[in-house]
């Protein structure tokens, strides 16, 4: 089968699709057919070294932990799942393959009529999401900033803010304004003046601030009066110890309940998951160029089935990601 590697920490460059063995169903596991799997900054973060004191690479490594499918194989002591069933769960470094095996309670149902794309793309921005609101205690009628509020996890804390009572103030390139505004979030441009043009939308004070981007938006939290408390960053932790913020929300807070009380709201129109681009897994490299060129509305995916690149960008085709190779 397909999977992603990579052998040294590094660059995009570093990334390696290679061919090596189907993994096996052992007792308690699952095995699922991947057929969409989501990127993440963190993953990024890890390949390139920066996270080595928290989740240091083994190598060859895997990436990837989001991702949706249909079961494959169950192992001994799995009655829950049989093969054929539509599921959505997370992974441990190894989603971005064909297949891959996790334990069964790191599955859940994917209900009908949300597609695989969007199915894949949300065990860690969306309980991210959920654990950041908390961690600022946010409450119906607060006023809350969020940075990034475009991104993987920006866009889903804004929606669920909204959904929670709160007004929100969300930061992001002008590009993404009205799109921000058809989820009820006010827009503010990032930049240069942000905390004036945030004082101007929130006449009355920000009570709470989401960091989703780093780059001194906790600073910028902490000149609009937020407390330490109420702020959270997951972008940021140099800021958790120099100013005493929190930084809560990580793949770590992802559960079962969590995962499909969130593709409950999906399932009902509640909070949308943008999908800012499809690509095959050859493309892998392309895709984290993308992600990591800081621009993204929502989130990008590696899709199993896809076999040409999702779109021409800038008004150019990408060719296939040089890269792929054997290994066993």
């Amino acid at each position: 089968m397909k999977a992603v590697r990579f052998e040294n920490y590094g660059d995009i460059d570093e990334l390696r699709v290679v061919e090596i063995a189907k993994p096996q169903a052992g007792p308690g596991q699952v095995v699922v057919a991947v057929k969409a799997a989501g990127l993440n900054p963190g993953e990024a973060a890890i390949r390139a070294g920066l996270l080595h004191d928290v989740f240091p690479a083994a190598f060859p490594s895997g990436q990837g932990t989001d991702f949706a499918g249909i079961v494959d194989e169950v192992g001994e002591g799995v009655d829950e799942w049989s093969p054929g069933d539509e599921v959505a769960g997370w992974a441990t470094r190894s989603s971005h393959a064909e297949f891959v095996v996790v334990p069964s309670d790191q599955l859940v149902r994917k209900p009908d009529g949300i597609g695989w794309e969007t199915a894949g793309s949300i065990s860690v921005t969306g309980p991210t999401a959920f654990a950041a609101l908390r961690a600022v205690q946010a409450t119906e009628g607060d006023t809350i900033a969020v940075s990034a509020a475009a991104g993987g996890v920006g866009v889903l804390v804004s929606q669920l803010a909204v959904l929670g009572g709160l007004t929100v103030i969300g930061t992001a390139s002008e590009q993404n304004h009205d799109f921000l505004r058809s989820l009820g979030v006010i827009p503010v441009e990032y930049g240069e003046g942000v905390v004036e043009r945030i004082r101007a939308a929130a006449p009355d004070g920000v009570d709470a601030f989401i960091d989703c981007y780093g780059h001194g938006n906790v600073e910028y939290a902490l000149e609009l009066g937020v407390a330490p408390q109420r702020i959270d960053t997951i972008a940021d932790f140099d800021a958790v110890e120099r100013h005493g913020v929190k930084a809560e929300g990580s793949a770590q807070a992802t559960t079962q309940a969590v995962l499909t009380e969130l593709l409950g709201l999906i399932s009902e129109a509640k909070i949308t998951v943008p999908i800012d681009g499809v690509f095959p897994i050859d493309e892998v490299r392309s895709a984290y160029r993308d992600l990591e060129d800081g621009h993204a509305r929502g989130k990008y995916v590696l899709g199993m089935d896809v076999v040409e690149y999702p779109g021409e960008r800038e008004g150019e085709r990408a060719g296939t990601d040089e890269g792929s190779d054997q290994a066993t």
